[in-house]
């Protein structure tokens, strides 16, 4: 008995060592930073009386120090996130969810991309990722209490610029291909034509055939760039013949209002010359959009065919492939996975794949190869800073032609009148003459299917200063931006660019009520950005042509009638707006992402039955279903799912309401009137201080961006300092280690 009690305390003591293990591994095997040399940065960061921080170096790179500081002050948990991502470590802190995006990281080799590239980059653009780096690594000294994992700081500027290699591909829908490849199941891609017949763009309003449905696939959604179900963004440029005399600009990004891709807004300055208002993403030295003295820009994402997939063959062994007739191997590593799971982290073994192709990840089918635009890239680094600083538009556009940003639409305005578009896209430089469907899957044993390089940048689509004298885009095809008699033709442009030709509801309003405008001043821009209508067409009218020939009875029938009776606005006024809300985002979703479209009959009764349940009503008003919801602060929202006025995504709350969680984030209107200096004005969903309780900036932008209006960007000195809130300076030195 005393040998069995001894051997049970043994497995006891053995279980809790097991446990303790699981509970302290993934720290120690963490990778520490290299060492960084011996740097003094300062900087003064002014807040505002939104708390919106103003931070001004000597140098860019003390100035970049000062936005680490400032932004870790104002949100250090989501930049955890982040630099957790960057080194492939954010299983440990969000398990499962986390381990998928540790596993891309790895797949894409982003570490491997930094180790490399990051090097090559000029010095002054390395100095302002270390100095960022210093600034996240003195915070995380100074409030140890707040760090979420262990052995996560320091970091250095590899370390930062590894988050920008492992982002940029999902921005223009890399999981929507890692997905499917990995669950073994069919891509949900469009085939696009066999090189003649290059389909022309409908414009707005016209109507567009509908397209078999593909099979449906589980996609692995990883939260690095504008949700791929439900993209979005909105972006005007109104010139000054038709603005009244005033060059307009408005940024209407659409991105989940909280977490890694959340705008942050900020104003920076240094004594070299560099003075920028604008927004960044956690982990970013410097805005990614917004304005300096002289010009401006705003971005909204593009879906150019980027990403070629490969069939590889195998041999039997399933470690070689066949490439020209010759046998390659296959490069294989084995990566740990960390994944939290309660109060342990679980390391989990994953074998990540190579070929010359590109990554290769292997399922029942078989063995393919992942081939994107941008591959093994990280110039975008160097080309954001650059933009940042540009005087001119030729300097402005010098730095885009690099294509070293691999993908977004840029919508440009500047204090001389021009306004531009550039459907900026780092696209494949595939072979002409190659009779191949780039849309689908291609064979992997021949290697003049495998490009090199991104075609010129004389080949995208760009119109600057159209007779229009206005410009926008909606996510829509570059075919329509400007205007009859403006727009470019998609004949001209070669069809394995795999340029897109769908329309958005959003792009079909902005169309209409640009085109039918006269001057386009704030007043009529401000109807434009904020129109909640929907066009009975493409999904809208698939949707409502069923409706309209569906059976029913009992509730259903009432849900239908209610729903037949619709004014096809999310105004909050109409009685018919919340199941309309419930019922569309689907059946848009099914629509941009080539998903089977729903049940009709299937959504409009979860519809009815949402309302009955919570509110024991089919037609309570949309505001009471949709909310704004952030501590105490609980608002209504307007607008639509695939509305100028964007609420586009949310989550059901137990007492059924939906708060939104992506659509209209950073708003920021920028105008050079004549003989005037630059000024904007901005707005965000909830605050600066967005994951701050205590701090009086958590919440105190709701009521601004409920009601449709916006605050003052103080971009110039002096204006602020007679409104800050505080004002102070920050100082730390980076030691050799």
């Amino acid at each position: 008995m005393k040998w069995v009690k001894r051997g049970s305390f043994a497995l006891l003591a053995v279980a809790v060592l097991g446990v303790a293990g699981l509970a302290t591994w993934e720290p120690f095997m963490a990778e520490a930073a290299a060492p960084q040399s011996q740097r003094t940065y300062s900087a003064e960061i002014i807040r505002d009386e939104w708390g919106v921080p103003r931070i001004t170096g000597k140098t860019d790179a003390d100035t970049a120090y000062g936005v680490a500081i400032a932004h870790a002050e104002d949100d250090f948990f989501t930049l955890q996130d982040v630099v957790a991502m960057s080194r492939g470590r954010y299983g440990a802190i969000a398990g499962e969810e986390g381990a998928k995006i540790d596993f891309a990281y790895h797949l894409i080799d982003a570490r491997g991309t930094a180790e490399r590239e990051y090097p090559r980059l000029p010095a002054d653009t390395r100095a302002l990722f270390e100095a960022y780096a210093a600034g996240l690594n003195q915070y995380a000294s100074e409030h140890p209490g707040e760090v979420k994992l262990a052995n996560l700081f320091p970091v250095n500027g590899m370390d930062v610029a590894a988050g920008f290699a492992l982002r940029q591909p999902f921005f223009f829908g890399l999981d929507a291909v890692i997905g499917p490849l990995v669950a073994g199941e069919d891509l949900r891609r469009e085939h696009g034509p066999d090189i003649p017949g290059f389909p022309r763009a409908p414009l707005p309003g016209a109507q567009e055939p509908a397209a078999p449905a593909p099979q449906q696939a589980r996609t692995l959604v990883l939260p690095l760039g504008e949700d791929a179900e439900h993209l979005g963004s909105n972006a005007f440029a109104i010139a000054p013949r038709k603005g009244g005399g005033i060059t307009t600009l408005v940024s209407n990004s659409h991105q989940p209002l909280r977490g890694g891709v959340a705008w942050y807004e900020l104003v920076v300055e240094s004594g070299e010359g560099w003075h920028f208002a604008g927004a960044n993403f956690p982990g970013s030295p410097f805005p990614f959009l917004g304005h300096n003295e002289h010009l401006g820009w705003t971005n909204t994402v593009n879906t150019p065919d980027m990403i070629d997939v490969y069939q590889l063959e195998l041999d039997d062994s399933g470690t070689r492939y066949r490439l020209d007739g010759q046998w390659r191997d296959l490069e294989s590593r084995m990566v740990t996975l960390p994944v939290k799971l309660g109060p342990v982290v679980l390391p989990i073994r994953r074998e990540i794949l190579r070929s010359v192709h590109g990554p290769v990840i292997r399922n029942a089918k078989g063995a393919f190869a992942i081939r994107y635009g941008g591959i093994g890239q990280l110039q975008q680094l160097d080309a954001y800073y650059r933009l940042n600083k540009a005087k001119t538009f030729a300097e402005w556009e010098g730095q885009l032609s690099r294509l070293a940003i691999p993908s977004t639409n840029f919508i440009y305005a500047d204090k001389t009148g021009t306004i531009a578009y550039v459907y900026n896209a780092a696209i494949p430089a595939r072979p002409e003459g190659i009779k191949a469907d780039w849309r689908s899957i291609l064979p992997g044993n021949r290697s003049d299917l495998i490009w090199q390089g991104s075609v010129d940048y004389t080949a995208l689509p760009r119109v600057v200063n159209p007779a229009s004298g206005w410009l926008y885009n909606s996510n829509n095809t570059p075919f329509t931006a400007a205007g009859a008699g403006s727009d470019l033709v998609p004949a001209a442009f070669s069809p394995t660019l795999g340029i897109e030709l769908k329309q958005t509801n959003r792009s079909r309003r902005a169309y209409k009520l640009l085109s039918e405008a006269g001057v386009i001043d704030r007043a009529a821009l401000e109807a434009i950005k904020y129109d909640t209508a929907y066009a009975r067409e493409g999904y809208v009218a698939r949707l409502f042509d069923a409706l309209e020939g569906l059976k029913a009875e009992g509730q259903t029938t009432k849900a239908r009638d209610l729903l037949l009776s619709w004014d096809f606005t999310a105004d909050g006024k109409g009685a018919a707006d919340a199941i309309a809300m419930l019922m569309l985002r689907d059946f848009m979703a099914a629509d941009y992402n080539n998903k089977p479209f729903p049940d009709v009959a299937q959504k409009l009764n979860a519809a009815a039955d949402h309302l009955m349940t919570h509110f024991g009503r089919l037609d309570p008003p949309q505001g009471d279903l949709v909310r704004l919801r952030q501590g105490n602060v609980d608002l209504p929202v307007d607008g639509g799912s695939d509305t100028l006025r964007a609420a586009t995504t949310w989550d059901v709350d137990d007492d059924g309401r939906l708060s939104l969680k992506h659509g209209d984030s950073f708003i920021m209107w920028i105008e050079w009137a004549p003989g005037a200096r630059v000024s904007s004005r901005s707005v965000q969903p909830f605050g600066a201080a967005s994951t701050r309780p205590a701090s009086p900036h958590y919440t105190d932008q709701m009521r601004l961006f409920v009601d449709h209006k916006l605050k003052p960007v103080h971009f110039w000195r002096d204006d602020l300092l007679a409104q800050a809130s505080s004002r102070r300076k920050s100082k730390t030195v980076t030691n050799a280690r």
